[in-house]
């Protein structure tokens, strides 16, 4: 029997013994300690298997060539920082993530700081992420979105309706008279609105509106009110019209 299956047998034990402790100990229908005895298990298995978890099992990682300006970071953030990863139906706490707009992908910084690698997408359901929560999207599962594509999208606000968030990095070329032609990273967003289980391409205030448009003149009145300003934050307009929307659906 290999280390890693040897540990998690021993970790699935653990986890029934503290489940079985928690449920004799929290009120009837309390499950919090129950999850938290879970969660801990788990833990402790992600911390004994060490750098053999299976989100450490993609490929290697490459940086950049330094000589490309900017970066194709999210938030131009080129440094690991800590998040967490729901993977394989597992969840990975205070781990060192990096998320690579212009390929979309997610990076795992090993435990021994030094190797790199991409977690393999198709196992990835979420990761949080510098504040940011992300889902993973198959745009194949979904009906009647031929404007959504598969990929990783910020879960700007979840309802009753939902917001998303996705953010992408393309290399663009230039000519400098100086230095002769340059590479750079440059940036793009894109925004949808769900609504009737239907995602909605909702890059302007006037897209927005049209989607809404059976709310279109209360729409207008809140947008004045709240001094929303749409082009300046779309994340922030966004959150709060969806919020303000659900609200008035209800």
């Amino acid at each position: 029997m290999n280390k890693p299956f040897y540990l998690f047998l021993t970790v699935i034990a653990f986890c029934a013994f503290l489940c079985k402790k928690s449920m004799a100990q929290a009120a009837v229908g309390d499950t919090s300690s129950q999850q938290n005895a879970l969660n801990n298990a788990v833990a402790l298995y992600n911390s004994a298997i060490g750098i053999q978890a299976p989100l450490y099992s993609g490929i290697e990682y490459n940086f950049y060539d330094p000589h490309i300006k900017g970066n194709a970071y999210y938030l131009d953030i080129n440094g690991f920082s800590t998040g967490a990863v729901f993977y394989d139906g597992l969840l990975y706490n205070k781990v060192s993530l990096l998320y690579d707009l212009f390929t979309d992908e997610l990076v795992v910084l090993l435990p021994n700081r030094v190797s790199k690698f991409v977690a393999i997408k198709e196992r990835v359901k979420w990761f949080n992420y510098q504040n940011g929560h992300f889902i993973n999207i198959n745009a194949d599962t979904l009906a009647n979105n031929a404007g959504i594509r598969s990929g990783y999208y910020l879960q700007i606000y979840k309802g009753r309706s939902e917001v998303l968030g996705r953010y992408e990095k393309t290399m663009q070329t230039s000519t400098n008279g100086t230095t002769g032609v340059e590479n750079y990273f440059s940036q793009s967003k894109d925004f949808y609105f769900r609504k009737n289980n239907v995602y909605y391409r909702v890059n302007s205030q006037r897209a927005l509106q049209d989607v809404l448009k059976e709310k279109k003149k209360e729409l207008k009145k809140f947008i004045s009110a709240n001094d929303i300003q749409y082009r300046d934050n779309p994340e922030d307009a966004l959150l709060k019209i969806a919020t303000w929307y659900d609200h008035l659906s209800n």
